[in-house]
């Protein structure tokens, strides 16, 4: 990778920050003015900037580090212990003008952070999987391989990083093959299934639970890997004292034409060249309260976004953590499934 793709200038924008830590997969750029090191700017400072409700249109200005931690360049051979001592992942190398020479990144380790949750996990496996069919006419959507392991197993073993180590599957289409799976292999973690005897969406599931549910706990679908700390994400959840955290992924799009827009008496009022969009989407990750369950009405076919808007109606607080698209590895499609393919580099 060319260090020129983790440069920025202070006067670009949030939402070409966030873009281009999306493009790069690093979580950090380098604030340089005359290739001299001014600041950084992770994803961490622009979820927070989010988080308080700032703009995407904003400057990099409004939330870089301008003190950021850097080392020489006769440093460099010890730069691993300079990031224990900072618990940090990247630094940025300088001369003796505080000209950008490299940055040595820490390889994903994350030292002396506290990354224990703990929390039980519950896992949506009962759908169909309609959109991936053939594959799924074999196979039940949890045990597709991506590589050697199935992606119900990449979805507990990133849990199982953040010592989360009781899992509640609920299942239903295929599901003998997926108890059968499960049943053969060694097991580090805990690992209970429910049944359900007709399909019940995304959220009526979670009826099955009652009772069972004492504490905060996280709701994937079994198609989904978020790459992001999940202790942060918990902290933030129980922090803000929400009902419900939605985890939501910022989206980028680019449309390739100029767009016209029309008045009520047929004549161009505006005209856009090549806009581009950005929202938040809903990635299937949550952290949920278990009150949420045992409200639930028995075997009754709902989704967790009509949940959501329950709980919203009773003045509920729902919360919303922000991460960038290059976090949200999503199989449901056949395209997004090849993706994270190569994203897993499996």
């Amino acid at each position: 990778m060319d260090i020129e793709t983790l440069l920025i200038h202070e006067e670009r924008s949030v939402r070409e920050a966030m873009k281009q830590i999306d493009v790069t997969a690093r979580q950090i750029l380098l604030v340089v003015k005359n290739n001299i090191l001014k600041a950084i700017i992770t994803d961490g400072d622009v979820r927070r900037h989010l988080l308080r409700g700032g703009k995407l249109e904003d400057k990099v200005k409004d939330i870089a580090n301008y003190n950021p931690r850097y080392i020489h360049e006769k440093d460099k051979d010890n730069y691993r212990e300079y990031m224990k001592k900072w618990s940090i992942l990247s630094l940025p190398v300088v001369n003796e003008r505080l000209e950008i020479q490299s940055i040595v990144f820490l390889n994903d380790y994350e030292i002396g952070r506290n990354h224990s949750v703990g929390a039980p996990v519950v896992i949506m496996a009962g759908g169909l999987g309609t959109r991936l069919y053939p594959y799924t006419k074999i196979l039940p959507k949890p045990l597709i391989p991506i590589g050697e392991l199935p992606i119900t197993e990449h979805i507990i073993n990133r849990f199982m990083e953040f010592e989360c180590n009781e899992f509640h599957l609920i299942v239903n289409h295929k599901k003998n093959m997926i108890k059968a799976y499960f049943s053969e292999i060694e097991k580090v973690y805990k690992l209970e299934f429910h049944d359900e005897d007709r399909p019940l969406g995304t959220g009526g599931g979670l009826s099955l639970l009652k009772g069972k549910m004492k504490t905060s706990f996280f709701l994937t679908n079994c198609d989904v890997i978020i790459r992001a700390n999940y202790k942060e994400i918990y902290d933030y959840h129980k922090q803000n004292g929400n009902i419900i955290t939605i985890v939501a992924a910022y989206k980028h799009f680019s449309i390739p034409y100029g767009i016209i827009n029309l008045n009520t008496n047929g004549e161009i009022d505006t005209m856009l060249e090549k806009p581009e969009y950005s929202f938040l989407t809903n990635t299937g990750f949550y952290v949920v309260e278990p009150e949420v369950v045992d409200k639930l009405e028995n075997d009754k076919d709902i989704g967790f976004p009509d949940i959501i808007e329950q709980q919203k109606g009773l003045g509920r607080k729902i919360g919303v953590f922000p991460v960038s698209e290059k976090c949200w590895l999503d199989m449901g499609q056949f395209e997004t499934l090849e993706e994270m393919r190569k994203e897993l580099e499996v």
